[in-house]
């Protein structure tokens, strides 16, 4: 399959909240679009970027995307890399794409100096819990809460 991984792009930015809305779904997520697409142009092009984005182009259309974050570890004392996305339409899985955005994951986190790479998935998601072990990658069971400000 020929594909292209390549930083978002502001035109974009509908294709990607489209995205989100069918990982949501593939999560089992609630997920409104009502202003993601100014959200994440703040976050991706502002002034201060705070996500960076890469899409997966196939024959000329968005079919996936991985989001991620430079942050710091209290305890560790060092930066790691936070995937706070990785979604690939059904017809991208299994194809190889998964494991060249891993594979450039790693080495944004090598080239800023990070002490690991993190992320989540829900447990019912056998599908990518097998891909990440397969990867060499290990879990910790922890629980995620949720807080409104």
């Amino acid at each position: 399959m020929d594909y292209i991984i390549r930083p978002c792009e502001e035109k974009d930015l509908s294709d990607l909240v489209k995205l989100c809305a069918a990982h949501a779904e593939h999560e089992k997520s609630d997920y409104s679009p009502e202003g993601k697409i100014e959200g994440l142009r703040e976050a991706i092009f502002g002034k201060t970027k705070k996500l960076n984005c890469w899409i997966v182009e196939i024959n000329g259309k968005a079919e996936g995307f991985t989001t991620y974050t430079i942050d710091f570890s209290t305890w560790d004392a060092a930066p790691f890399l936070y995937m706070d996305c990785l979604f690939l339409n059904e017809k991208c899985r299994s194809t190889g794409i998964g494991a060249e955005i891993m594979r450039r994951i790693r080495e944004v986190a090598k080239e800023n100096k990070c002490v690991n790479i993190q992320w989540q998935t829900p447990e019912f998601n056998v599908r990518a819990i097998k891909f990440y072990v397969g990867l060499g990658s290990t879990g910790k069971q922890k629980m995620r809460f949720f807080l409104k400000p």
